[in-house]
């Protein structure tokens, strides 16, 4: 039984039972079976937001799970790390670099070595890079 019909049951017992409207006590128990039946109102009223709100994050979460799965696919079988590995080393246009002090992986693009320094984010040691122009290719 929900609440409403539990509050109409408790109406109908109040109706049935033929109170005299002059006397102020049953003047009081009809005002409070009809703050009552608000009460259920909008309980009621909210339950079916609360339904509609569900079905939507349902909706919104099944997105985000297609979204994550076309944007993080190039990472589902990454060797370098975990096997949740989202660090971009399987990319090309990613290296990876040991740092010397730590032992940490990190995992940098080529504007960070154009910068020509980067902060070890385990250790915070500075990690300095430098690198000869040299095209390796010409050897005639």
């Amino acid at each position: 039984m929900t609440l409403a019909e539990k509050i109409a049951y408790i109406k109908g017992l109040a109706d049935g039972m033929k109170l005299d409207d002059s006397k102020d006590e049953v003047k009081l128990i009809k005002e409070i079976i009809a703050a009552l039946e608000d009460v259920a109102y909008d309980i009621e009223e909210q339950d079916e937001i609360m339904g509609e709100m569900q079905e939507q994050l349902d909706a919104v979460d099944e997105d985000l799970d297609e979204l994550e799965e076309f944007v993080y696919e190039d990472f589902d079988d990454c060797d370098c790390c975990d096997d949740d590995c989202d660090c971009g080393c399987c990319d090309d246009d990613y290296f990876e670099v040991e740092c010397p002090s730590c032992g940490e992986t990190i995992c940098i693009d080529e504007s960070i070595l154009d910068e020509g320094a980067i902060e070890c984010p385990a250790c915070h040691e500075n990690l300095e890079f430098e690198f000869d122009d040299c095209d390796c290719e010409e050897d005639d």
